[in-house]
């Protein structure tokens, strides 16, 4: 009992933190996001919201560019990690696995600098390929820019979260199911990728709020003049032309209720899969 104690008076210090930086401000946010300053309390933030077209814009593509860039970002992750597990204990696997980890947190300006150089209207790679009539319409300032630029940071993340899911996969089911007659395609639709089923909806879960969230790189990249929806809440917060922290509370809260929704639906799935693995 005194060591429960005393566990409990040492996690006491984290307890306030969370509930300073965490509880505090979301419950903030929750209330003033139904406070008006022109109607007063009610919800017609959230009816603004869902009536203008320009904020449904943004909602679109926030929504657009986070799924396509947690799709491309998960799948480029699959296949690198299994190529890394495939490499073995090498030196070449660790060099990489270091790397990985370091540009993980490359993001905000020093990466929209890098992308700017690379891909920009007169970056390196977009001149050549411009030379040889390869790029076409490609703009990185646009929403198929954005999509290359957010998969970027998306894959790091993702190789470092899958990565240990291989473990999971023993490499006598590989050759159980040669044995009884099982090609690679059949080994990965049967055992392979439902053993990996719950890293990558997890994975994918996680990916989602990475990109959903994002704000330094694409302002940095932008100056704030894409239309999503971190930056309208930042312009609300801190613009230079309209200041309404109440609608930003509510984009804040509608972020909030979205994750909290592929969460539950992420959580259905797992269970759904557990138990129709039990039965």
């Amino acid at each position: 009992m005194r060591a429960k104690w005393l566990a409990a008076l040492v996690m006491l210090p984290f307890a306030l933190v969370f509930c300073a930086f965490q509880v505090a401000p979301l419950v903030w946010m929750a209330v003033h996001s139904f406070n008006s300053e022109i109607d007063g309390w009610g919800i017609d933030n959230y009816r603004q919201i869902l009536g203008s077209p320009f904020y449904r814009q943004a909602i679109a593509f926030s929504l657009q560019i986070t799924f396509w860039s947690s799709v491309f970002g998960l799948l480029i992750a699959l296949v690198g990690s299994y190529s890394l597990r495939q490499l073995g204990a090498t030196r070449l696997r660790t060099a990489v696995m270091s790397f990985t980890n370091m540009t993980s947190n490359f993001t905000g300006v020093p990466l929209a600098f890098a992308f700017v150089i690379l891909l920009g209207t007169n970056g390196c790679v977009t001149l050549i390929l411009r030379r040889y009539g390869l790029l076409g319409d490609f703009s990185l300032y646009s929403k198929t820019g954005l999509m290359v630029l957010y998969t970027y940071f998306q894959i790091p993340l993702g190789v470092l979260l899958l990565y240990p899911a291989f473990d999971a996969l023993r490499e006598d089911w590989r050759e159980s199911a040669a044995l009884l007659g099982a090609g690679k395609v059949h080994y990965w639709r049967y055992i392979g990728l439902p053993v990996l089923a719950p890293a990558l909806l997890g994975t994918f879960v996680i990916l989602l709020a990475n990109a959903l969230g994002a704000y330094a790189t694409i302002f940095a990249l932008t100056s704030g003049n894409f239309n999503v929806i971190p930056i309208r809440i930042a312009a609300l917060v801190a613009g230079d032309l309209e200041l309404d922290p109440n609608m930003a509370s509510a984009l804040g809260m509608f972020l909030v209720l979205l994750m909290v929704f592929i969460t539950l639906v992420h959580q259905w799935v797992m269970r759904r899969s557990y138990t129709h693995v039990r039965a």
